[in-house]
């Protein structure tokens, strides 16, 4: 039997307040444990909620993100809930969150696939809510540490259908989804430090059945790799376990990256079970027309805009697209690197911008993930690299001196602690003046190289000759090496073609 699995999310991503959703307590990470933790985020008796507007902003800015900047999936009016359970870590006994009436229901993301597919994942629903603290067992013995520091900060619950059908979909809508909430300034995405942090439903079901197959929850994963593994073995566990004449049991599940294995934690609860009813203490959230407006006016271009317009404007893959505007910054440099690529007078639709596209995701992308960098840190600015890229286009330079310079001011930022990132184009000039790295183009003296060349190398003429395309890539590099690699590698092409013919 062929087996389809179906796989849905639920992520969180704490917002980027400064303060918690209903107290004034600071909301920064890495503080000693327990002492950002207020009398309101203990549930000391007396004490009562106040809602954070920031929250609510974040939100709404969220609910217009994945509507196509549209605000008839914002609900006016939402009501927080309390959602009972007991955990050490949740000093109330109760979790305030939003269940009947959220603030945002539906939406969408688009989502791109490595072959270049794209799909659409629809959006339940997005709710506020607090998050809980952390229980701590690593440094206990016999006992566990309790650290109250995340108890209350704001949380953003980002609730999927179940519309993957694959751990890479999976991942493919995470990625988007922490790109988003970067992107239009609601989170900052830290998976390390707990800020974005994902639950996947996973559940197999007979190819070509409309019938969803029981789920289990696979919880707290918080970095894709980590994803993807989950979902892959879940799955797997899953169509083996009914194959072997068992059935699977509706569970809360744990991921071990030690193993690459699940197991399971509890018997999953379904909703009447936490004995949700609005919360007493807090009024119903009201979302104003001006608010809206307001958060709205305020939204950059977003991701999939961007994309649409390097594919239909610039003429570039919906592979380079998604990779330039995986985070803001990184678009944001590839349109400085595109602007300072122009020659004088030129306008920005004569841009050479597939030439940018591939630097910068070839060279600039592939030193980041070298040194382990966020796009907030790249070495090189886009002022500099996109001068080198002019000087390149220009003919000054050819691809290799071009690459060692982007090398040379890279390693520089490296030395200096990516403090000196860009301001450099007069420099990039003064090096190739002072070095001497203008290509040679003339003809007269490239045909003189490519004479000795040949004249040195009977056998790869030979070669050639008889049908050996590599023997003339060997010419080629001989021909570089004669030019101390400052000839025009195309000119020396067309000579060394047009001389081997005759």
């Amino acid at each position: 039997m062929e087996w389809e699995i179906v796989i849905g999310l639920e992520v969180h991503a704490q917002l980027s307040t400064a303060s918690k959703i209903f107290s004034g307590a600071s909301t920064q990470f890495g503080a000693a444990p327990n002492a950002q933790a207020c009398a309101v985020d203990i549930a000391l008796p007396g004490v009562l909620p106040v809602f954070n507007q920031g929250a609510a902003e974040r939100a709404v800015r969220f609910g217009l993100a994945v509507n196509a900047n549209r605000a008839d999936n914002i609900n006016r009016q939402s009501i927080f809930a309390r959602k009972n359970y007991f955990y050490p870590d949740l000093p109330k006994g109760y979790q305030i969150s939003q269940y009947e009436r959220p603030i945002v229901l539906g939406g969408a993301i688009r989502i791109v696939l490595k072959g270049g597919g794209e799909k659409t994942i629809r959006l339940t629903r997005a709710h506020l809510e607090e998050d809980a603290g952390k229980s701590l067992h690593q440094d206990f013995h016999g006992m566990s540490g309790i650290d109250l520091n995340r108890a209350g900060t704001p949380l953003l619950e980002i609730v999927s259908e179940p519309d993957m059908r694959s751990a890479e979909e999976a991942v493919a809508y995470a990625r988007a989804l922490h790109s988003l909430v970067r992107w239009i300034g609601i989170c900052d995405g830290n998976m390390q430090e707990g800020s974005f942090r994902c639950d996947a439903n996973v559940s197999v079901r007979p190819t070509g059945s409309d019938k969803l197959g029981t789920r289990r929850e696979i919880k707290n994963l918080n970095s894709f790799r980590f994803l993807q593994q989950a979902i892959e073995y879940e799955a797997k566990w899953q169509i083996e376990t009914i194959q072997d004449g068992g059935t699977i049991t509706q569970a809360t599940v744990l991921f071990d990256p030690d193993t690459g294995e699940t197991r399971a934690m509890r018997t999953k609860e379904d909703a009447h079970d936490y004995r949700y009813f609005p919360d007493p203490d807090l009024l119903p959230l009201s979302v104003s027309e001006d608010l809206i407006a307001e958060m709205r006016r305020s939204m950059p271009e977003l991701p999939e805009q961007r994309r649409q317009r390097y594919v239909s404007d610039h003429g570039l893959s919906a592979y380079d697209a998604a990779v330039l505007t995986v985070d803001r910054e990184l678009g944001e440099h590839f349109e400085e690197v595109v602007r300072c690529s122009l020659k004088d007078g030129e306008p920005l639709a004569g841009a050479d911008f597939k030439l940018c596209a591939n630097w910068v995701i070839n060279e600039v992308t592939a030193k980041l993930n070298e040194e382990n960098l966020p796009s907030s840190r790249l070495g090189v600015g886009g002022d500099t690299l996109g001068h080198i890229l002019r000087r390149l286009r220009e003919g000054v330079i050819n691809a290799k001196t071009a690459k060692d310079l982007f090398y040379e001011f890279w390693d520089q930022a490296r030395q200096s602690g990516y403090e000196r990132r860009g301001g450099h184009p007069q420099l990039v000039d003064e090096l190739i003046e002072s070095r001497g790295l203008k290509q040679v183009t003339d003809s007269g003296a490239l045909e003189a190289i490519v004479d000795q060349v040949i004249g040195a190398n009977p056998k790869s003429v030979e070669e050639y000759r008889a049908g050996k395309d590599r023997a003339f890539n060997a010419l080629i590099g001989q021909a570089m090496k004669a030019t101390k690699g400052k000839g025009n590698p195309a000119r020396i092409s067309e000579i060394l073609k047009k001389k081997l013919a005759l």
